[in-house]
């Protein structure tokens, strides 16, 4: 996120938070190109002629985003928090789609190696690794956010910890934590029960 300059985005965001549009206008082109840099991150490893392109993504992000009432933006990072959650979501939204599409549904287990090499080019594994974030959310939230923040919005250990307020140590060790865990829970037979 050092691409984006901190002076004043911080206060545009807390006056959109306060209902000035104006100020939505304004942080767009100073978070564009970051927005793209993620969106592109995720469509480095994808397959040639994919459906979504990575404008098309950062487009649908924003889109969201505006929509959204009621948001109490308190920093940058958690601007960037909520579009990693966005990205995350329009993601897994196509790829259900596409699965339904060219397989007629029925995502399959996976190795979060694979689901993580392929999350973004093929649809049954981003099912499948969003699925198992899901069960993870559910015993372990903060695990779960962990690796929606580090793998969708491709935050730093630092700055994930800024998202969620804890320490550095405690994000690298929640990160640990947590691939441990979707390892065991996207294994053929997985359980999804380790913590």
């Amino acid at each position: 996120m050092d691409a984006v300059p901190q002076d004043g985005i911080t206060q545009l965001l807390q006056r959109w938070s306060r209902g000035d549009r104006a100020a939505a206008e304004e942080i767009l082109p100073l978070v564009y190109g970051e927005l793209r840099r993620i969106a592109e991150g995720h469509f480095r490893k994808e397959r040639p002629g994919h459906t979504l392109q990575a404008t098309a993504l950062v487009h649908e992000a924003w889109m969201r985003l505006a929509e959204e009432s009621g948001l109490r933006w308190q920093s940058r990072v958690q601007f960037f928090g909520l579009v990693a959650h966005l990205i995350r979501r329009i993601l897994v939204d196509h790829a259900r789609r596409q699965n339904r599409l060219k397989r007629g549904g029925g995502a399959q287990r996976v190795s979060l190696d694979e689901a993580m090499e392929v999350a973004a080019g093929r649809p049954p594994e981003l099912v499948a690794l969003d699925d198992a974030l899901e069960r993870l959310a559910e015993v372990d939230p903060r695990k779960a956010k962990v690796v929606e923040l580090r793998f969708f919005a491709g935050l730093t250990v630092e700055e994930t910890a800024e998202v969620l307020g804890v320490s550095v140590e405690t994000v690298g060790r929640e990160w640990r934590r947590a691939r441990a865990w979707l390892f065991q829970d996207l294994e053929p037979g997985g359980t999804g029960d380790g913590r």
